[in-house]
């Protein structure tokens, strides 16, 4: 009996192993940090994939909240956050394909006409024809060389905007660390401007 308990056993992982490793999509708690930003040191949820509360849309871009996400991959337009922010600590979970034209936009002056002239855009952007500005850099400021990928995957960033200094952490490797006062605060925004993005979380803290 003891023997045949264990077969039964030994089956059933077989099995279970078997189907996880043809899915395409797990669970966001099996995927996303292991340790999560705790609201005891200051962190604030601005999107955890349950709603678009803190963020207005504009442009013409069909976001949605899909699979504990918000997408979207026809059209061009932002998520713009409903506060302002000067010195903070930004953590974004991010998917992009292949042809992803997209970003989050820090310091925004002008929450209606988002730029890369009027904010610092931290690119996701591995096709970019300039690619010293693509994926991991801030456009006009912090060029990157080489420039990672980061199609098909969750990918995580960690965005710092102290004063003048500005920091990018892309995967746990700081891709971007500069000064640039042009800027001192606004709203994010989040970008799609060509093929498909997601965001799966969103926080931040005051510094």
């Amino acid at each position: 009996m003891k023997q045949i308990s264990k077969l039964i056993a030994v089956c059933g992982a077989i099995l279970l192993a078997s189907v996880l490793q043809g899915c395409s999509y797990l669970p966001v708690s099996m995927t996303s940090w292991i340790d999560a930003p705790s609201k005891d040191e200051g962190w604030t949820v601005l999107f955890d994939g349950s709603n678009l509360n803190n963020w207005t849309a504009i442009g013409n871009a069909n976001w949605r909240l899909y699979d504990g996400s918000v997408q979207a991959e026809i059209g061009a337009g932002y998520l713009i956050s409903k506060q302002s922010y000067k010195d903070f600590q930004i953590k974004a979970e991010f998917w992009a394909d292949e042809e992803a034209n997209s970003g989050i936009f820090i310091r925004l002056s002008d929450p209606k006409n988002v730029t890369a002239d009027n904010s610092y855009e931290v690119n996701i952007f591995d096709k970019r024809p300039d690619p010293s500005y693509g994926t991991g850099a801030i456009v006009n400021v912090s060029k990157i060389d080489p420039m990672p990928k980061v199609a098909n995957k969750w990918n995580t960033y960690e965005i710092t905007a102290k004063g003048e200094q500005l920091t990018v952490t892309l995967n746990g490797v700081v891709t971007a660390d500069a000064k640039d006062s042009k800027f001192a605060s606004g709203p994010i925004a989040l970008q799609s401007a060509g093929g498909v993005i997601k965001f799966r979380r969103v926080w931040i803290k005051p510094l």
